[in-house]
């Protein structure tokens, strides 16, 4: 007697009740990836910021930017665009939360 294997159908564009990402880990074949290293930058305008700017920086230092405070920030991984995000507190850092993906 065989086994009937059940299936999740895969979020839609406008499903909101399943994240893509919860659904694609679930997935077998993004298991051999999902502990790959990568590189997540925010990228932020700094006019005017030189080398000794940056040799000056310390825990609670501000930067003034060119970004609006309204705007989200363009998110990164590997140096592909993936989304955007805001900035949030949490505790005493600094959280960049997405609120849209690419």
């Amino acid at each position: 007697m065989a086994a009937a294997a059940t299936q999740t159908p895969a979020p839609t564009a406008g499903d909101k009740s399943r994240g893509a990402t919860e659904a694609e880990s679930e997935d077998p074949r993004w298991k051999p990836v999902l502990d790959l290293p990568c590189q997540l930058t925010v990228d932020l305008p700094l006019p005017n910021f030189k080398v000794a700017d940056f040799l000056r920086l310390q825990p609670g230092s501000v930067m003034a930017t060119g970004w609006r405070l309204t705007r989200d920030v363009p998110l990164r991984v590997n140096g592909t665009l993936i989304g955007w995000g805001e900035f949030e507190g949490a505790g005493n850092r600094l959280a960049v939360r997405v609120t849209e993906l690419a």
